[in-house]
């Protein structure tokens, strides 16, 4: 591409980083549309406030007139309409990652956030110490592109024209054409890994190809580069083995290079301290709660610091950051309940995710009421781990396994084996097949002072604004 104004079609524009790069191409000034199955906050809301037209569903009629070029998310495939208007007419077509690579990184210093856990809430924070961090020095600010919305920001995407990208590097694929991770695209100068687990099971076959996968991206990081690697799993050490770049590590181990010490969570914020080579280097704190949190913290200052930003910039950037919508977020308090929306995806997320909310609310009634929605907690292969994670909370609610009929009898997570388990070893678990009857059974049980963390990433059908609705009008 050149830099004149051309129409750019991005079909599966509701994806996370698929709105992010609709607004970074509308920033240099080209003409954007977009398509998806069906659209949700928060990225919905997102490219409504930029004047981009979502056209809902897929459609061939989407693509007239003909655009200059079609970016082609990775939930597309072969047979849907637009994938093969533009293979019938042979409309220029490319990837999110590729574009993005060709017009944003290409002369600029690549910083990637990487890891089956942590990378949108590790990114948002890098982003936020580096644009604190230009107020004194104007070179800094930074640009950047997120799998969600940073609250500090009000987006997920910024363009400046210095030199910084900061980029949030996901392993799934690229898209029907391309099976490689996205990140591979990215090429970092500097690379945070946070973890790597076994994930995304229907493109992985297990962890050692998950493994793999984080090994090449580790290989593209040169020399002069620098390596920010979480030391409290296996699988992250023997990812970053053979690394030809400086590795440093982050954790709660003695000989980490980033130990965290003294953690801490009084008042409303988290407190903990970081000790480099035995001495003291700051005492941190910050606003969000977990364990998980002060591990993404950590790894976004040290990658910081290896990059020339300064100790008190850091400081004062984790202590205004506030967070990612969907990650901890409260959507409302009503009579004294407090619902939570999470973007949980994985048994550890949710795990962490619940504990979390454990340090905050310590003496409520904890519910977690999950939609099983993404490729991974639809399937069964991690069961035992879900049902450990959800034995967290007080109470649990399941939906049904979302669009259940794509996922043969033999790998699909059945809820109902969940709840029986759940119940047998003393945490209260229901099932109900849609959102309707989840509403309902909550809105008969809930209690001032109980906390509802609602985990799905999707939307739910609605149950964002549908349990607080249910729960006004009860009031009523």
């Amino acid at each position: 591409m050149n830099s004149l104004t051309k129409h750019i079609h991005l079909s599966g524009i509701c994806g996370t980083a698929m709105a992010s790069l609709a607004g970074l191409l509308q920033l240099q000034g080209h003409r954007i549309t977009g398509s998806d199955k069906a659209a949700y906050p928060p990225m919905s809301d997102l490219l409504r406030s930029l004047g981009i037209p979502i056209l809902e569903p897929y459609s061939e009629s989407n693509l007239d007139p003909a655009p200059d070029l079609v970016v082609i998310g990775n939930a597309l495939s072969r047979g849907n309409p637009e994938v093969e208007r533009v293979l019938d007419e042979r409309i220029p077509f490319t990837s999110m990652a590729a574009l993005v690579r060709e017009e944003f990184l290409k002369g600029r210093e690549s910083l990637v956030v990487a890891g089956t856990h942590g990378k949108t809430t590790t990114t948002s924070m890098l982003a936020w110490i580096y644009q604190v961090a230009s107020h004194d020095h104007a070179a800094l600010e930074p640009s950047f592109l997120i799998g969600g919305v940073a609250e500090n920001f009000g987006t997920s995407f910024q363009l400046r024209p210095t030199r910084t990208f900061i980029i949030e590097g996901d392993e799934y694929d690229t898209a029907f054409f391309d099976k490689g991770p996205k990140f591979l695209h990215y090429f970092p100068d500097a690379l945070i890994l946070t973890h790597v687990e076994f994930d995304h099971a229907d493109i992985y076959a297990d962890l050692e190809a998950v493994k793999i996968a984080f090994k090449r991206l580790v290989n593209l990081v040169p020399r002069r580069g620098l390596l920010v690697a979480f030391d409290g799993s296996e699988n992250v050490t023997e990812c970053i083995s053979h690394a030809f770049c400086r590795i440093e590590r982050y954790g709660f181990k003695a000989e980490s290079d980033w130990q965290i010490r003294n953690l801490r969570h009084i008042d409303g914020e988290t407190k903990w301290e970081i000790w480099r080579n035995g001495e003291l280097w700051s005492e941190l704190n910050m606003r969000l709660a977990g364990e998980h949190n002060v591990l993404n913290a950590t790894a976004a200052a040290a990658l910081a610091v290896g990059q020339g930003v300064s100790r008190d910039a850091i400081r004062t950037a984790l202590a205004s950051f506030k967070s990612v919508k969907r990650r901890l977020e409260v959507r409302d308090v009503i009579r004294g309940i407090t619902i939570i929306d999470d973007f949980a995806h994985h048994p550890t997320a949710i795990r962490e995710t619940l504990r979390a909310l454990r340090s905050v609310y310590p003496d409520s009634r904890l519910w977690a009421v999950l939609e099983p929605r993404s490729n991974t907690l639809r399937r069964k292969v991690l069961e035992n781990d879900l049902i450990e994670s959800l034995r967290i909370a007080d109470r649990v609610i399941l939906a049904g396994v979302y669009q259940q009929q794509r996922i043969p009898d033999a790998e699909r997570l059945h809820p109902e084996d969940v709840v029986d388990a759940l119940n047998v070893a003393g945490t209260p678990a229901e099932l109900h097949p849609g959102t309707a009857e989840i509403v309902e059974s909550l809105a008969q049980e809930l209690k001032t002072g109980d906390v509802v963390a609602i985990l799905s990433n999707g939307g739910f059908d609605g149950i964002y604004e549908k349990l607080p609705a249910r729960l006004r009008a009860s009031r009523s």
